[in-house]
């Protein structure tokens, strides 16, 4: 885990962008009046798939990024954003946050002079996995704006503004791995609850306990050889009880829960691969066994073939 960090003071944009680019996004600037850099802040501090930001540019400007394999959450302190993202057009003040999805290109067409921003990098696939075991409700996706005057999503923020004083002020504890995972894990599950209103989460915080402890099971060790009557012996019912609770609570049945888990465990694995293990090893070391059905089931998912993700 890097330490924090912190600039002050750049001495011309090209190098405020690119410490901004290293902290937390590669963008393109563009200053939308005669100003100087010297006003820029970026300080950051990291938790593993976790990056806390707070970034000021002290200037009115414009910024595109494509946010490359993480989600953007960017919170107003003071000032204003205005952001498109597709047909998504945000306008985010102190009390509402942007949230800007992976690998999609957002385009901050005014962030102005006086508005600086906490802003929080959160890895694509450590989010969907949380939000998986979170919601056990697969297909849900964060919303374009986060409203921070609920009290979950007060609660949220105050929880990231004082990690990042607190980490700026001193690494200490923070840099240990252990406390670094909890903390990381802590900030995402309140993120998803934040973010996901209530009546989409209602399911997964009612669902029966026969359904949890399945679901449990599975992400402890989805690359057991599950069978449908091994989940029904776990949940204490019949196979047929255990798939009605799955279609009422989660929406699928075990056996597509158990793929959708597998899935993102495999292609986790192949983005962070390092040449070193083939599509079909990875494949088999969470479960699967025919390489064909695989493939298949991973272009639906993801819409590229595996091998692509592997090389890229």
């Amino acid at each position: 885990m890097q330490p924090a960090s912190k600039l002050i003071r750049p001495e011309d944009w090209d190098e405020a962008s690119h410490v901004v680019s290293d902290v937390y996004f590669p963008h393109r600037l563009t200053p939308l009046n005669r100003s100087n850099a010297r006003n820029t802040v970026a300080e950051a501090v990291e938790l593993g798939p976790v990056k806390i930001t707070h970034i000021g540019w002290g200037a009115d400007v414009s910024i595109q990024s494509d946010h490359p394999g993480a989600y953007a959450i960017n919170v107003p302190l003071s000032g204003h954003l205005e952001s498109v993202t597709g047909k998504h057009e945000v306008s985010s003040v102190p009390g509402a946050g942007t949230i800007c999805p992976p690998d999609t290109t957002t385009l901050i067409t005014d962030w102005s002079r006086d508005c600086s921003i906490i802003g929080v990098r959160v890895d694509r696939d450590y989010l969907h996995r949380e939000m998986a075991r979170i919601l056990a409700r697969p297909g849900l996706r964060l919303p374009p704006q986060l409203d921070l005057t609920s009290e979950n999503g007060a609660s949220w923020l105050a929880l990231v503004r004082s990690l990042l004083d607190q980490m700026l002020r001193s690494d200490g504890i923070y840099t240990n791995p252990l406390v670094a995972e909890q903390l990381s894990g802590a900030v995402t599950t309140a993120l998803v609850l934040a973010a996901i209103p209530d009546d989409e989460t209602a399911g997964a915080g009612t669902r029966p306990r026969i359904v949890k402890r399945v679901i449990d099971e599975i992400h402890a060790d989805p690359a057991r050889a599950w069978t449908a009557a091994e989940m029904a012996e776990i949940a204490g019912v019949g196979v047929r009880r255990l798939q009605e609770g799955f279609q009422e609570y989660v929406g699928v049945s075990p056996r597509d829960y158990l793929l959708d888990v597998r899935l993102e465990r495999v292609h986790d694995d192949l983005l962070r691969a390092d040449g070193s293990s083939t599509v079909a090893e990875v494949a088999m070391r969470w479960g699967f066994t025919h390489t064909g059905r695989f493939a298949a089931a991973y272009r639906r998912k993801y819409g590229v073939a595996p091998s692509e993700a592997l090389r890229g």
